[in-house]
Parts: C-alpha cells; structure tokens; sequence
C-alpha cells in the first residue's frame, strides 16, 4: 500500500499540519496532487507567500517533490532534526507531536 507517512515521522508530520491548521497557522496542501503534478494543486502552492514544509527525515520526500514541481520551500522542518526517531508505531506521541508544531510556529 503505497501512502505518505507510512512511519511514525509521516504521520506525525501530517498529524502537526491539521493541528495547525486548525489552530490558524498556515493551510495544508496534497502532497500527492503535487507529485502527481496535477496542475491547480501545483499552482496553489506556487502563489502561497510563506510556505512551510514539514518532512520526515533526511531523505526529504516531501522537499524532494516540492523541487521537482518548481515550487522552493522558504521554510522546513525535518523531524528527526528534532531528536525523534523512525519507527513503524503509529501511536503518535503527544509530547513529540508538540515539539514539531512549536519548532514549525518558530521558524
């Protein structure tokens, strides 16, 4: 089954993005739809002022697929950068998930 976030990391990351969005931090955009390089999904995301991008680990899946659609991230964040490792448990810790929103709300 192919999905994004198939670790702890991918879930985390997806996890910290509707949280701040529901808190007024930002809007989420389909990673996917820019992969699949489906036109309006790119375009929406080229003409967002300060773009935050949240990846896993150091293989930068989602840096990687922003790049290839022409779309430079002016922020990220890369989670294992926090300290927190990859692992196959999808029972998200709290604590960790909170330590990536407040490393994404400062910069």
């Amino acid at each position: 089954m192919p999905v994004p976030g198939g670790s702890n990391l991918g879930q985390l990351s997806n996890q910290a993005a509707i949280d701040l969005t529901r808190e007024g931090f930002g809007k989420m955009f389909c990673l996917a739809g820019i992969g699949g390089q489906l036109k309006g999904f790119v375009q929406s995301v080229k003409i967002v002022e300060k773009l935050v991008m949240i990846d896993g680990c150091q293989l930068g899946c989602a840096k990687a697929t922003l790049e290839k659609n022409g779309i430079k991230c002016r922020k990220d964040t890369v989670i294992t950068d926090l300290g927190i490792e990859k692992n196959k448990d999808f029972n998200l810790n709290p604590a960790d998930l909170e330590t990536v929103k407040t490393k994404v709300k400062k910069g």
